[in-house]
């Protein structure tokens, strides 16, 4: 059998680590793998119940997804930072694009990451410092996908609302839904 690998603790004094997914099963994996790399771990399966806990205790560590049954993951992000203004929070979602990235970072998210994210990737996330830069890419953005994420940036900027994004992007409103009903191009 091979030994466990040792990981070096959390940065500063406050181990406290808050997982808010709506995953059960993937919750309590994750809960599970970041107690092994020296966090405390809490966990919420909705916006109402990680805001609730991080009333009560704002944690010195957040991994949050993005979207939940009841609301969006940048309100618990938004609330830590405005409790706990150090905190160090990454995002998870499946529904990866730089828009919401964006979004997440002017939050106080200090990482964004894509679902399937493993442990390992989590922990270097809610590790890293400051001056760590992530690797280039080896696949950078095919165009279709910047055109994608462009389109994206800006649905996002008009709160999502169709007929507007549409109007600034001077397309037809019909076209942008069938864009935003498809998957992301690779």
């Amino acid at each position: 059998m091979s030994e466990e690998t040792q990981f070096p603790p959390p940065p500063g004094d406050d181990p406290s680590l808050l997982i808010v997914d709506d995953d059960r099963a993937f919750l309590q994996r994750l809960a599970r793998a970041m107690e092994k790399r020296g966090f405390v771990t809490d966990t919420a399966a909705s916006v109402a119940e990680a805001i609730a806990k991080v009333e009560a205790a704002p944690p010195a560590f957040a991994v949050v997804d993005m979207r939940l049954e009841d609301g969006n993951g940048l309100d618990v992000i938004e609330r830590i930072r405005s409790r706990k203004p150090e905190a160090r929070a990454v995002i998870l979602t499946g529904y990866g694009n730089i828009a919401t990235a964006v979004t997440a970072v002017k939050l106080g998210a200090t990482d964004y990451l894509s679902k399937p994210a493993d442990a390992d990737d989590i922990y270097a996330a809610l590790t890293q410092s400051a001056q760590d830069r992530a690797e280039p890419p080896e696949n950078p953005m095919s165009a279709d996908r910047v055109r994608w994420e462009h389109i994206q940036r800006i649905y996002e900027l008009c709160d999502r609302n169709v007929s507007e994004t549409a109007r600034r992007l001077n397309m037809h409103r019909r076209t942008l839904q069938r864009i935003l009903a498809k998957r992301a191009p690779r």
